[in-house]
């Protein structure tokens, strides 16, 4: 797991030098801020993110020319953070500004075009617009394709991208096979247990419950959660969705036990953490179903009105 305190323990100790070398509104202050940002992000804490990231991008405002590709990157984290939780107007927002940066400063084919593009695709994903989201991940696809060989990691975030939208336009076909190229690419580029492979598995897991092979759902949800535990904090959002998974896995398989114990693992996190709404939401309505299955009405009843 990455030592996120030790990595924030030396920025800080970075930052501080910078205060006394440095102007104000000096460009090295501005990535200081960044570096931090960056590891609150990783944590999951986007709150704290946020914050840092805004210092960021306050001192790139005052030092930087407004085309320069440094704010475009600021744009783009910040895009991310608000991305991630659930304010998707805002993220897309933040997302455009980056692209627009992006179109003027560099050359057609940038790879950081490309990340834009995709990173807009993610958003109207998350809307629900899967035709657009396809849109905007074909344009970014085609930028990778010219700009990386064939077995760059890159390019299974590509595939991975597609493997979603197919998944939930319920076209679980296209979707596995995209998943498998992703898979297949990420196999070359990384030793097995990468955290690369954490989404992978998520995904794919999502696709074999969708088309009832259970079994093979739990295994790679088992897959996604064994990695994170090794490679994140025990607090991540990231843990809520895994253990929300598992659980309606549990639940379509009849054992509501089980179903009710990963789900309350899962709003143990998101109710502590500063995660997606949507995705704690997604939560409750499975634990609902599952006492409704359970013919438990009043705590199924009782859950639908706190959603409410």
């Amino acid at each position: 797991m990455g030592d996120y305190s030790k990595a924030l323990e030396f920025y800080e100790k970075s930052h501080q030098i910078y205060e006394k070398a440095l102007p104000s509104n000096h460009p090295h202050l501005a990535k200081s801020y960044g570096n931090s940002g960056q590891v609150y992000n990783n944590m999951g804490d986007y709150s704290k993110a946020l914050e840092f990231y805004e210092k960021s991008h306050q001192i790139f405002e005052k030092a930087l020319p407004s085309n320069h590709p440094s704010l475009a990157t600021s744009y783009s984290n910040i895009g991310q953070l608000y991305n991630n939780m659930g304010d998707y107007s805002t993220a897309l927002e933040f997302y455009e500004k980056s692209l627009e940066i992006r179109k003027k400063a560099l050359p057609p084919s940038h790879p950081d075009l490309a990340t834009s593009y995709s990173n807009i695709g993610q958003v109207y994903n998350d809307m629900g617009d899967y035709s657009k989201a396809l849109e905007f991940y074909e344009k970014s696809h085609k930028i990778k394709e010219k700009a990386v060989p064939s077995n760059h990691p890159n390019l299974a975030g590509s595939h991975l991208s597609f493997a979603v939208c197919y998944e939930k336009m319920g076209d679980y076909t296209t979707a596995l096979k995209a998943l498998k190229n992703a898979y297949e690419i990420q196999q070359k580029a990384f030793e097995e247990g990468n955290a690369a492979f954490s989404f992978t598995y998520s995904r794919l897991g999502r696709v074999y419950r969708s088309m009832k092979d259970y079994s093979k759902s739990l295994d790679y949800f088992q897959k996604c959660l064994d990695i994170d535990k090794k490679t994140l904090p025990e607090n991540h959002p990231d843990f809520g969705i895994t253990y929300s998974n598992i659980g309606d896995v549990h639940r379509l398989m009849g054992d509501y036990e089980k179903a009710i114990t990963f789900h309350r693992k899962a709003l143990n996190i998101q109710e502590n953490v500063q995660c997606n709404p949507t995705d704690c939401a997604t939560t409750y309505i499975n634990l609902g179903e599952t006492y409704r299955q359970m013919e438990d009405y009043t705590t199924a009843f009782t859950l639908n009105i706190f959603l409410n």
